[in-house]
């Protein structure tokens, strides 16, 4: 029987390669259809530019749009290189490894969740690209994946291994929001330790982190001093120069709010809001992690961090793709018979549901662009304007009540 079997498992790699491959010949036409600008990716090809000739750095406006240098000093750093090419190069290099980075992202992810077979890799990466977030990140040239493959390699690999915490710390240097990560290690050892008198590998895995943030850091500072000095002591806060927080485009909960209360200001209701679910989603995290459950950890932190963000744009949703993927399997460690059937029927619709509202694209159905329409959404239009926000709300409390039930029946 064993016998008979091995031609078929091993022609299912092959076929899922293809089916991959073709996939992402069908997205690259599709992009190259769609006259995709690639404009963050020119942005970052222009920060490099200024730091080789001495500009200052967030004095930079480039492209029709006049976007600005958000990200830290290090990052422009590793933009240099791009000086290099030629726009078109450039781009088609671009593309090529974003598809590349989210074939390693799905297969870390997959490794989260013990799936990790290589049909099964190809099989979801050919599925995955079309989401709205991954087609978004590769149609401007962003840098999503890339930071999602270093947390993740970074969390995937044993506790105590010797590169702890540098994933994280470099994704941080490089973007701010991903030093939740190091926040929510920090936190999970300092309960370990309150609890079992051990800290385990946590406090280690946090100072990794810290030591390669702060290492990316001091180097950007002795590269570029004034830049450094100008970002960390003004930049940093004015969280307005990212864009206009009513975007529909704007998938945290302060871009919600804002539309919400049609106000371009949302204060203190943000502030609040944000505190309420950065604690409980953090405490989601922490509690699933000191249970085992690292996967359901890293993407409750990962969802905590796109909701509590002042801005996060559509495209760093690149979550989506672990959320799906754990919702799909979480009714593997159900008990066996008819319980098993149904939390896995339950799980494949509530994985399927997920996928539609990344892959619907209906947040773009919605009044918006110049004149700043968002800010006179209706009822409905809010709704669909708030997909990503909703999604990950309900996956957070997912999560929460499955520990909650685990906890009750231990």
């Amino acid at each position: 029987m064993t016998v008979i079997a091995l031609p078929r498992v091993r022609r299912r790699a092959p076929v899922a390669l293809g089916a991959c491959l073709l996939s992402f010949a069908a997205f690259w036409w599709a992009q190259r259809a769609a006259h995709v600008s690639m404009i963050d990716l020119m942005v970052y090809r222009a920060e490099g530019e200024t730091v080789r000739a001495g500009g200052d750095l967030y004095a930079l406006r480039t492209t029709e749009a006049h976007l600005p240098t958000t990200y830290p000093p290090f990052a422009a750093l590793l933009f240099t290189p791009l000086t290099l090419l030629d726009a078109s190069t450039m781009r088609a290099l671009a593309t090529a490894g974003n598809l590349a980075l989210l074939v390693v992202f799905v297969a870390l992810s997959l490794r989260l969740v013990d799936h990790a077979r290589v049909e099964g890799v190809w099989w979801a990466s050919a599925a995955a690209v079309w989401c709205e977030p991954v087609w978004t990140t590769v149609r401007y040239g962003q840098i999503n994946l890339l930071l999602g493959v270093l947390v993740l390699w970074d969390l995937t690999r044993r506790p105590w291994h010797r590169w702890a915490g540098v994933g994280i710390g470099l994704a941080a240097a490089i973007k701010l929001t991903p030093a939740l990560f190091a926040v929510f290690l920090l936190v999970t050892g300092v309960a370990a330790y309150a609890r079992r008198g051990s800290a385990g590998p946590w406090l280690r895995h946090a100072r990794g982190a810290a030591v390669a943030f702060a290492g990316a850091t001091l180097l950007a500072a002795s590269a570029l001093p004034y830049d450094s000095w100008r970002f960390w002591s003004r930049m940093v806060f004015e969280t307005g120069r990212v864009g206009l927080v009513e975007d529909t485009a704007n998938q945290s909960l302060r871009g919600v709010l804002a539309r919400l209360l049609h106000t371009t200001q949302p204060g203190l209701w943000w502030v609040a809001a944000a505190t309420v679910a950065g604690s409980l989603g953090l405490g989601v995290a922490v509690a699933a992690e000191l249970r085992g459950r690292r996967a359901w950890a890293v993407s409750a932190c990962a969802v905590t961090a796109l909701l509590i963000s002042p801005v996060s744009w559509s495209h760093h949703w690149v979550w989506c793709v672990p959320m799906v993927l754990i919702l799909g399997t979480r009714g593997r460690a159900a008990t066996v018979g008819s319980a098993q059937v149904t939390a896995v029927s339950t799980a494949l619709v509530t994985a399927a549901g997920t996928s539609l509202v990344f892959c619907s694209y209906a947040l773009w159905w919605v009044p918006h662009g110049p004149g700043r329409l968002e800010l006179q959404q209706t009822g409905a239009q809010l709704t669909l304007s708030a997909l990503y926000e909703g999604a990950g709300l309900v996956f957070l409390t997912l999560i929460g009540v499955r520990l909650w039930r685990t906890c009750r029946t231990v």
